[in-house]
Parts: C-alpha cells; structure tokens; sequence
C-alpha cells in the first residue's frame, strides 16, 4: 500500500522512461486499484481529456520510482 492518499481528480505523471510524459486523472479509487484516463496539463494548467481508453492501474504503482508515477497536482478541495 502506499503512505499517500489517492483521490479521484489527481494528477499523476508517468515516470517511466517509455511513458513518454504520459499523465493521467485518477476517475476512481477501490481497495487496490485506481480508475484512471489520460490527459494533457498546459503551463498555465488546464486540463484537458485526451484520446485513449479508461484503464485500471494497481496502487502500489502511484508512488515516485522510476518505473511508478509520480503526483503532478492535486484533487481540487471539495466544498
């Protein structure tokens, strides 16, 4: 398991070197798995969806190892 709390609306960055500055927006959360799509975030911070499938990837992968991923931004707070 991860010290980090995943949330659905975080950013997270791939760091693996074929990832090719892959991100994605975590959708979804369960007990091992975060639902995630792609997407692209511009300098000034917008984010936008991009093409491309809605996948599943384990937990234990969002922590920042080369091959892991690493937080980009934050869930915005709910009111």
């Amino acid at each position: 398991m991860t010290d980090r709390i995943i949330r659905p609306g975080q950013i997270w960055a791939d760091n693996d070197k074929r990832g090719y500055g892959r991100k994605i927006r975590v959708e979804a959360v369960d007990a091992t798995h975060a639902t995630v799509v792609p997407v692209a975030v511009t300098p000034q911070g917008a984010v936008t969806l991009l093409p491309g499938r809605q996948t599943r990837i384990r937990l234990d992968r969002l922590r920042p190892t080369s091959t892991g991923y690493r937080l980009v931004r934050d869930a915005e707070p709910t009111a």
